[in-house]
């Protein structure tokens, strides 16, 4: 039993080295584009929120900078699956074989950190600079990010699936991206927009994501209610996305 155990272990970590190996390491050794590009897109908008505010809102730049760059790298997930699966028909051989649609998703989401670790090193050090930010508000804002990023993921992987095309998911990803981390207030307290158009922000969860980290590095203030709604949103739009993505995703009908 331990030798079996220890087998079926040492297979799931080759899987979810290979998913590794295939995108982001072949994607950054063959095409250095798309490296530039995962730094690029956190830290333009960035730079403008931080000429436009003249630093004021350096900080929350940099913390929205975390949260586009986290949530971006789950939905690019989709354009990355639906290639593989489309063009060259990994996921029949996936599905083929032992290895269920949690493994192959956690390996394929583990890539796409990987590809983003020069973005993310860069906010990283950014961050020590800028941010000034207790060890409990340090876990809340990786709370946030990590609730961000497993939501996106679930989405990445249920629009995969049901993708036939990979100009499709590219369409589907991009848009995404744009409306959930350039249009909501992640790079900026939501306080900015007028109050009639603010109730439209609540709509995206990374407006919640961003109070939370906003307030956890001490630059909105928000009441522990507000703070447990918000919580509460993104916990539980977690799970359902991943209930739907469990139920509705196309695993096997390929």
């Amino acid at each position: 039993m331990s030798s079996a155990y220890q087998t079926k272990k040492i297979s799931k970590v080759s899987q979810i080295l290979a998913s590794i190996l295939v995108t982001s390491v072949y994607e950054m050794i063959n095409y250095p584009a798309v490296l530039i590009n995962t730094v690029v897109s956190p830290l333009a908008v960035l730079v403008v929120i931080v000429f436009v505010s003249h630093g004021t809102l350096t900080g929350i730049a940099i913390i929205g900078g975390f949260i586009m760059s986290i949530f971006s790298n789950g939905t690019n997930l989709q354009s990355d699956l639906s290639h593989l699966k489309n063009d060259f028909k990994i996921q029949d051989m996936v599905v083929s074989s032992p290895t269920t649609w949690p493994i192959y998703l956690f390996g394929m989401a583990l890539s796409e950190i990987v590809s983003s670790l020069p973005g993310l090193i860069i906010l990283v050090i950014l961050a020590g600079y800028f941010l000034k930010v207790s060890a409990i508000g340090g876990l809340a804002i990786f709370g946030v990010l990590l609730l961000m990023f497993l939501a996106s993921i679930a989405i990445g992987f249920t629009l995969s699936t049901f993708s036939s095309d990979i100009v499709q998911s590219f369409a589907f990803s991009r848009l995404i991206s744009t409306v959930f981390t350039t249009i909501p207030p992640i790079y900026y307290p939501i306080t900015y927009i007028p109050l009639p158009f603010r109730y439209i922000a609540y709509l995206s969860p990374t407006t919640y994501a961003a109070q939370i980290a906003q307030n956890a590095a001490g630059y909105v203030s928000a009441s522990p209610a507000n703070l447990l709604f918000d919580w509460g949103i993104l916990i539980a739009l977690t799970i359902a996305l991943f209930v739907i993505a469990n139920s509705k995703s196309r695993w096997r009908e390929i």
